[in-house]
Order: structure tokens, then sequence, then C-alpha cells
């Protein structure tokens, strides 16, 4: 990707957290590269060169600098780069794909040849996917490392790496000093998360602003009983992840840029995983900025992103739960659809510890006197199904293009249900639900009047729909000149 060198550096020197993540600040007399946001001196411009990601700067022999941390900096920008299938692919990079498999079972995933996906991720992020993924357990690791007492054959595993003799290798290449005498150098920090009553307490940075009121009203409203619940200002819940299962606790941290985390969990192979879910299900890796810019002309999104500094599109844990979420939700209010979920998890995983099913566990429960109608029952086995379908998941997540026909084709599958599950479930910014009601009542529009106008908007109309859920239209006065309140579940989608 390339980056403007007189801009980065202006962008250097007003230290902006803006443009944290953005790009990095590769140091040539110091062999150190940094965040845009990093307190030391500030170089010399002749002595700068700037790269798209920390991926790109170890590629090319930097070390990652020790006060500004790169492995803290927020994510890049879903819509940076050259294409939705590289960003697509980076995004099962950082969930640990190259961890088990090569870049030919990675490229297979993504319906690409190996030389065309190693060419899409090299302009898309100035690195081979064997480089990214390799600098992402690193700096996954040196996080781990200064902030959590984990022992160091749990952070290797943690990491991806494969065993420790391989960890302690790397890493030292990586930093220049052996993984101890850099948790010896962090052991007094006092801004250092630490691991308290078995739980691994992570920040998890963004750029502000974060709408944080809007992010934890959406998810109070849709929680699953007995799986998860919303109170004093935090969002927990129980979670299953392939082989892993635990728990997870988010607040908000405005002072430190970040969403905290506090995770317990059985598998501590799993983290890395965990973490990148975390970041897609919170929208951490949006550019604030970046987004009120492409509406700055639009009389109907513009305004409401200035009501809404910070606006996030919250995701769903997995594709999966979308999909149910959607199915149950259908035509019924979203806390009748939230009673319906924890009733499924409850069956599916027990009373005990519920948590939102694998479909395996769908497909083998009964699922009978749950309050599910019989076509809900056949719908939900038939997404199921494909679900469990080796690779499917998958398909739907690099062709969003035919995603969209593709889940039309299956039982109680409609136009809603497919986009829905689209911009909750597979992180397609583009996806848009005209025909829902709550969008078309807070344009002012009709299903096909707001699709036209939804044109304009492209490739970012997932952050419309957000953003009209989220900002209902200014209502009308009565007679008696009290507002008209539009209801809780109205405003926000099912």
């Amino acid at each position: 990707m390339e980056l403007d060198p007189a801009l980065c550096y202006r962008a250097l020197k007003s230290r902006d957290a803006r443009f944290d993540g953005r790009f990095f600040t590769c140091v040539a007399t110091t062999g150190i590269y940094c965040r845009p946001v990093c307190p030391a001196r500030l170089p010399l411009a002749r002595n700068c060169s700037f790269v798209a990601s920390a991926a790109a700067a170890q590629a090319a022999g930097f070390r990652p600098c020790l006060r500004c941390r790169p492995e803290c900096a927020p994510g890049a920008p879903a819509w940076r780069g050259t294409g939705a299938v590289a960003g697509r692919a980076l995004k099962l990079i950082a969930e640990g794909a190259l961890d088990d498999d090569g870049v030919d079972r990675l490229a297979e995933r993504a319906g690409l040849g190996a030389r065309q996906l190693r060419r899409l991720i090299r302009a898309h992020a100035g690195a081979s996917p064997v480089q990214i993924a390799r600098a992402r357990r690193i700096l996954f690791a040196k996080r781990l490392i200064a902030e959590t007492a984990l022992k160091f054959t749990d952070i290797a595993y943690a990491s991806g790496f494969r065993s420790l003799r391989r960890f302690n290798a790397e890493m030292a290449a990586a930093l220049g000093r052996p993984p101890r005498a850099l948790r010896k150098e962090k052991a007094g920090e006092a801004d250092t998360a630490i691991q308290a009553g078995g739980e691994l307490v992570l920040p998890l940075a963004y750029r502000p602003p974060y709408d944080w009121d809007g992010v934890l009203a959406f998810l109070a409203a849709r929680a699953a009983p007995g799986v998860e619940r919303v109170a004093a200002g935090a969002y927990e819940r129980r979670f299953a992840l392939g082989a892993a299962r635990g728990r997870f606790r988010v607040t908000h941290d405005p002072g430190r840029r970040a969403l905290i985390a506090a995770i317990a969990i059985d598998r501590v192979d799993h983290l890395d995983r965990l973490v990148a879910r975390l970041r897609a299900m919170f929208d951490l890796d949006a550019d604030p900025q970046a987004i009120a810019a492409a509406f700055a002309d639009d009389d109907l999104i513009a305004p409401r992103l200035a009501a809404v500094p910070g606006l996030r599109l919250v995701q769903s844990f997995d594709a999966f739960e979308a999909g149910l979420r959607a199915v149950i939700g259908q035509q019924i209010s979203v806390k009748g659809a939230a009673t319906l979920l924890g009733r499924l998890a409850a069956r599916c995983s027990g009373p005990d510890a519920p948590a939102i099913p694998m479909p395996e566990a769908v497909l083998a429960a009964d699922l009978g006197g749950l309050g599910l109608t019989g076509a809900r029952i056949a719908s939900l086995a038939a997404w199921a199904r494909f679900a469990a379908t080796p690779g499917a998941l998958d398909a739907l997540r690099f062709q969003p293009g035919e995603a969209h026909g593709v889940l039309l084709g299956l039982p109680g599958f409609g136009p809603w249900t497919a986009s829905y599950l689209a911009l909750r479930g597979l992180g397609d910014t583009d996806a848009f639900p005209a025909g829902d009601l709550v969008l078309r009542r807070a344009a002012g529009l009709d299903e096909r009047a707001l699709a036209a106008r939804s044109e304009a908007w492209r490739p970012w109309r997932a952050y419309a729909a957000q953003a009209l859920w989220r900002v209902p239209p200014q209502p009308l006065p009565r007679t008696s000149h009290r507002p008209v309140c539009v209801p809780a579940e109205e405003a926000f989608s099912p």
C-alpha cells in the first residue's frame, strides 16, 4: 500500500490518536518501528520510512518499540487496501488460519490460487501471508509477556507457536532480547494488566471516539438470558469457540482509548482467536473519521453520525450465531427473539452453563417445546446443516456478492434474513436490508426508494443502516406538544 511520506510525517508530528494503527514509522538510525502516537523524541524525517502494517516493518528487519508497543495499536480499517478478498484473508490470518495450515489451504478457502493470494496480500499489507502470521504471533506473545502472568509455555501456545523452543528463538530474533528479559523490564509498570481470579485482563484499543453507550444498548436489547447480559456498564457472556469454552466481560476505558476484556478460557491455544473475534464483534478496527467523511455530503446519514460520534457496527460473536438470531427473530419482537435464543442455548448446551450452540449441537437437539414454530425449527436445522458443511461459511465470507443468492436458497431465508446475516455475521460493510421496517421509518422512504437511495452509500451501506437504527428521526409533536417516542424495540434492528 502506497503511503505519502510527507503526510505520514505530519501525522507523526501531531501525535494524533486518530492515525494510530493506520501506518507505522520505521527509524533507520535505531532499527525500531513505532506507532504514530509514540512518546519518544521525534526522529528526523530523513531517517523515517513508513509502512502500512507492523508485519511489513518486521519483514524489513525492524524491531517493535518497547515504549509505544505496536502490538497494542488498533487494527487496520476494514476498507483500506486493494480488495475485499485480501481483507477477509487477513482476518482469517488474524484468527490463526496459518498456525495449523499453510498458504495453499488459506488460498483454497479464499477461492484463489496461492500465488494470487500472496500478491493481493502483499499489495494490501506490504508483507507476505507467512510474514504477517509470524508478526501476529510475535506481537501477541509480546503483549502477553508484558500484560499477564501466564507461563511462557502457555504464552507460546496461546500465540500460535507449536513449541517453546521455536517461541524462544523467534522472539529473541524479533525483539533483540530473550522473552524472560522482556518480562523483567515490564514487571514494575503500573499499567500492566495481570492475571487475577483466573481471568486474563487485556485492553483492546480503538480509534476514538467510540459509541459505547450505543453498543451496550444494542447488546442489552438482544441479550439471550443465561448466556449474556449487560449490567453496570459491562457486557458479559459465555462462549464456545471451536474446542474452547469460557466467558468474558467487556468494559470501556475511554482514558486508554480501549475496551477492557476480562477473559476466562479453558484452552489457552484459542486465546488469540478469541481476541480476534472480540475485535470484530465490537468493530474496534473501524475508522470513525473515514466513515464520517464518506457520508459528509449526505443529509440523511451525516447528521446522525454527528449526533452519535464513534458509531460502530456491532457484530454477532460468529456467523452461525448471526444466522440463528436472524431466523429466530423473524416477525417477532427483539425481546421475544432473545428469550427464544436463550432457551435454545440451554437446550443444546445445558442449563448450568448455556452458550450459543455450535451447528452440530443444534442438529443433535430436539427443538420441540421451545416456543418455535415448525417452520422456524426446519429453518434452523437447514442453517445448521449448511454451517456444518466444511467450507460453507468461508464461501459466504469470501464471496459476499454470491452469499445473498446462496442464503435465499435455504428454507425460511428471505431477503431481509439474508441481508441481516451478511451485516451482523459476515462483516459485509455493504450489506443493507432495505426492506427493514425500522430503516424505512427512519428514512421516511418505501423499500424501493430506500434501496435506490442506498446506492450512493456503497460500499459502506451497513454503517448507514446502523446510523438509521441508532438515531431515529426527529418525531412530530402531538397536539399537546409532547414528543412522540419511538418504542425501544424499534430503535434498533430486530
